[in-house]
């Protein structure tokens, strides 16, 4: 199995489908995403579902849980991009918005709301699997940033948590920073806990003494 056929993808695309015959520009945007569509499968990728944009989208995204949201928008693409960004805030992945509208006021708003890549009329089928290939590889990139931003404010915070245990200690016990440090330590590994988690019950239980 390649890695595109095991990439499991929701197409966001304009509803209805299946456009009344009399409505050109609906008939326009359907044949578009029908193109989109049989571009990704050509290029391997398994579409799992279409979807519209409406207010059942975070719900069907949460339960469909996939890899990677291509986003087919128009003149609209503000509007689905507002939908699809709202209905993956809680759980983040990679999101292609491709699109014919040649106003690029989106692009910034797109790519800080959490857009991967935003393409313009690029529906050539050869494109496709460069285009995901650097949008999935972009937003591993981020989400690693993101994990290491995290890691560092969580040490950060239990330094400090651990710094105001010590100073509790040696204030009420009259030890020194390292014997405080060492009777932290020591609680520790006989409790089987991390050092941030023995400094938050001491300044818990010294919170609820008073």
């Amino acid at each position: 199995m390649t890695p595109s056929q095991s990439l499991r993808i929701v197409v966001i695309a304009p509803d209805p489908l299946d456009p009344d015959e009399d409505d050109d520009h609906a008939i326009e945007q359907a044949e578009r995403s029908r193109l989109l569509r049989i571009c990704l499968l050509e290029n391997g990728y398994n579409i799992i579902a279409v979807l519209p944009t409406d207010t059942f989208l975070a719900d069907r995204i949460a339960q469909l849980q996939p890899d990677m949201i291509v986003v087919d928008a128009e003149s609209a693409a503000r509007d689905a991009l507002e939908h699809v960004v709202m209905a993956t805030r809680d759980a983040r992945r990679p999101i292609v918005m491709f699109t014919n509208d040649d106003d690029t006021s989106h692009v910034k708003d797109a790519v800080a709301a959490g857009v991967s890549a935003y393409i313009v009329a690029g529906l050539a089928p050869e494109r496709i699997r460069p285009i995901l290939d650097v949008a999935m590889a972009r937003f591993q990139h981020e989400q690693e940033l993101r994990r290491q931003l995290a890691d560092a404010k969580s040490e950060l915070h239990e330094r400090k948590v651990i710094d105001r245990a010590k100073g509790l200690l040696m204030q009420r016990q009259g030890l020194s920073e390292q014997a405080a440090y060492e009777k932290l330590r020591k609680t520790a590994m006989d409790k089987g806990l991390r050092l941030a988690e023995v400094a938050q019950r001491i300044l818990d239980v010294s919170d609820l003494l008073g």
